[in-house]
């Protein structure tokens, strides 16, 4: 026993302070090597590697349960219909308020040299005209053979190009139509080409509705035109919209409504309360709601935030946050804080851009539901009507925040809506341009391992910094350390050979 103690204590003197550098330096570089992989790891997938292997590899190894058990049955379908309503929640949809690339798009990149389109929000945008502007039927006349190819044009000018021969052949909808979006530079200029647009598709229009009924390949050409017609309506009713004529616009939108009622893939309800906000007719706006803002209908951040802003406004003129502390909330005040809860529940991102939390760019083509992206769509239309309504913003200030303690854990719980899906982050990073901050919730919050390997990290490089600059004193402290951990050994060891007899513990120490 003895001779163990010595040969110890001989090994403790004879290590140099040079060893304790080396030593200390070594752990310092390997826990930061780890440190960066873990990083990365953590930025790319949203989760530790080392969890993830624990998880996957080890605990079953270990005796985890078998995710694939009997008893786990009901768990798995929970997580599998889970997941499907994750993926249907992140369909990405038409923006119903985008913008004219051409007269708005383009004039940003002019100014800014900043290209506000992702190649993704425009690859939709081409597989969008394909399918509502084309059909089998295409080749049968030369003008729209000619767009059928023109709208796979990923070179914009080879595009309006195509456009131009087009016309030269004969007066085509879907021509005016590009030339409208992409090569016109003014919104006038823009609705003067849907104007002509509106005359060549109103022909087509009617020439395919007496015939719609001979044939599925006449059927596909009437329902080809028919969104030829609502598409250039609608956007003749943005122009209004924008150029001024709101009144106007609100009475085409309506018309178009009452005209085509099953397209709702078009979402023309959007536009429509945008607009009735900006005439401030709150009569018809609730009206529109009590239509759209049912169960049975998808919800948007326009329908949720839209409800909550009438609701704010029958009490936001008068909210005082320490008056209402004091007295508690009257009803009024407790139905408009609940509808802004829902609102937030929906749509965590909204809030931070009517506040002017974060500065807002143009909106996509393409928006994803409950995503940054729609924020950013709903944002850049509807906060002059926040402000508008005295006391609206300073209700939301002061209530959009209490939405989170009523979701502890939004991944796995949801209160008024379906859990906020997953995937919103890695949809909206390809719709949004790289130059800005894409908004992410909830927030991911550091694993434990990277926490672990950047403090043992830092502490190991601060000791091997220690040991370099003072060799000799931590050469004493390492050899204290050393003893004093080895100590209880020691103790134990002391205690077995007083308890054991010597020949035992003789004969024990030989082996």
């Amino acid at each position: 026993m003895f001779g163990t103690e010595s040969s110890l204590s001989m090994f403790l003197n004879t290590l140099t302070p040079k060893f304790y550098v080396a030593l200390t330096g070594t752990s310092s570089l390997i826990s930061g090597l780890i440190l960066i992989f873990e990083w990365w790891y953590f930025r790319k997938y949203g989760t530790s590697f080392i969890e993830q292997v624990s998880v996957s590899h080890l605990r079953p190894l270990l005796g985890g349960v078998d995710s694939s058990s009997p008893s786990n049955s009901n768990t798995s379908n929970g997580e599998a219909d889970s997941s499907r309503q994750s993926v249907s929640e992140c369909k990405v949809w038409r923006n119903p308020l985008n913008l004219f690339r051409g007269a708005e798009y383009n004039r940003y990149t002019w100014v800014t040299g900043r290209e506000p389109l992702t190649y993704y929000d425009m690859n939709l945008s081409a597989q969008d005209h394909q399918t509502f502007f084309t059909c089998e039927s295409d080749h049968l006349r030369p003008a729209d053979a000619i767009m059928q190819k023109a709208w796979r044009e990923r070179n914009p000018q080879a595009r309006i190009s195509a456009a131009h021969e087009a016309l030269e052949l004969e007066d085509c909808a879907t021509a005016y139509i590009l030339l409208a979006e992409e090569e016109a530079t003014t919104i006038m200029e823009a609705e003067r080409l849907f104007k002509q647009a509106l005359k060549a598709g109103e022909s087509c229009y009617r020439r395919s509705q007496q015939l719609q009924h001979h044939g599925t390949q006449y059927e596909a050409q009437h329902r080809r035109d028919t969104n030829v017609l609502v598409y250039i309506k609608r956007r003749l009713a943005m122009c209004s919209r924008k150029l001024g004529r709101t009144r106007e616009a609100v009475k085409m939108m309506r018309d178009l409504m009452k005209e085509f009622p099953l397209l709702s893939m078009f979402n023309i309800h959007e536009n429509l309360l945008e607009s009735l906000l900006e005439l401030q007719n709150y009569a018809d706006v609730q009206a529109v709601l009590a239509k759209y803002d049912d169960i049975s209908l998808p919800k948007s951040a326009t329908i949720c935030y839209t409800a909550a802003l009438l609701k704010a406004r029958a009490v936001s003129d008068k909210f005082s946050p320490e008056a209402a502390s004091r007295r508690g909330l009257s009803t009024a005040e407790m139905n408009a804080v609940e509808a802004i809860h829902r609102a937030v529940e929906f749509n965590p991102h909204v809030p931070k851009y009517l506040l002017e939390m974060k500065s807002l760019i143009l909106p996509p083509e393409h928006i994803l539901k409950r995503g940054d992206s729609e924020a950013i769509a709903y944002a850049f239309f509807h906060l002059q009507h926040w402000k508008r309504v005295e006391g609206a913003l300073n209700l939301l200030h002061c209530t959009w925040e209490g939405t989170f303690r009523m979701i502890p854990y939004p991944l796995e719980k949801g209160h008024l809506f379906y859990p906020y899906p997953i995937c919103t982050e890695t949809a909206d990073r390809e719709l949004l341009p790289m130059f800005h901050e894409v908004s992410v919730y909830p927030k991911k919050e550091l694993p434990f391992f990277i926490l672990f390997t950047a403090g043992l990290c830092s502490f190991t490089a601060m000791l091997a910094l220690l040991t370099h600059q003072f060799p000799e004193l931590m050469g004493v402290f390492a050899k204290a350390f050393l003893s004093t951990l080895f100590a209880p050994l020691n103790f134990i060891m002391e205690k077995v050979e007083s308890i054991l007899p010597s020949s035992l513990w003789h004969q024990l120490t030989r082996i």
